[in-house]
């Protein structure tokens, strides 16, 4: 007899925009055997359009605003950390979640948190990526799915997608065509990633 399949890993993606990654994401969940569900997306900001976007696909949503807060980046993260625990969280998966995290989250999701990045790393961390992939005169830009570590886009790499850089590309066209390539790559990767966890 065949062993029983595993349950799919429950991810929690957060958001601070429209999280076209995030729907990306959800799709592929609900298309079937990508190892993975959906089980809340999160966002910072209140009224977030992914917040809409997920709930018309019958995903859990909370908000969590980080300015009640104030500067006290901790207590928001214990607040988050909270809601992800409370859903039954498994990994984490962040896609255009606009706030730095502080050591504190990321040790609590050690090894179990995943980030989307718009450049081919190690080139680029950070902010204005096309751009500067663009004034160094490269010849591909692309995304990149890594683990979140304390450093700012650091950690290992789990894959990456390539997207060819023209000779008249502007940073707003090279964007959307890498963000193409992004809604492929992250739910690949975070498939492999939560089959590969489920298997452990």
């Amino acid at each position: 007899m065949s062993s029983p399949a595993a349950s799919p890993v429950r991810v929690a993606v957060l958001i601070s925009g429209t999280g076209s990654n995030m729907a990306a994401l959800i799709d592929a969940a609900q298309a079937g055997a990508s190892g993975y569900e959906i089980a809340l997306v999160l966002s910072n900001i209140e009224g977030a359009g992914g917040l809409a976007v997920a709930a018309a696909k019958g995903v859990k949503t909370v908000a969590i605003p980080h300015k009640p807060f104030g500067k006290d980046r901790e207590a928001h993260e214990q607040a988050v950390d909270a809601a992800l625990r409370d859903a039954g969280v498994q990994v984490v998966a962040l896609a255009g979640y606009m706030r730095i995290l502080t050591p504190w989250l990321v040790r609590a999701w050690d090894g179990r948190m995943l980030n989307i990045h718009p450049s081919l790393l190690p080139l680029y961390p950070g902010l204005d990526t096309h751009a500067r992939a663009i004034a160094a005169g490269d010849a591909e830009g692309g995304c990149t799915v890594h683990l979140v570590t304390e450093g700012v886009d650091e950690g290992p790499i789990l894959g990456q997608a390539r997207v060819p850089i023209l000779a008249d590309d502007t940073p707003s066209a090279l964007s959307e065509r890498v963000k193409t390539a992004e809604h492929t790559l992250y739910p690949q990767v975070l498939g492999d990633f939560c089959k590969g966890l489920a298997r452990k």
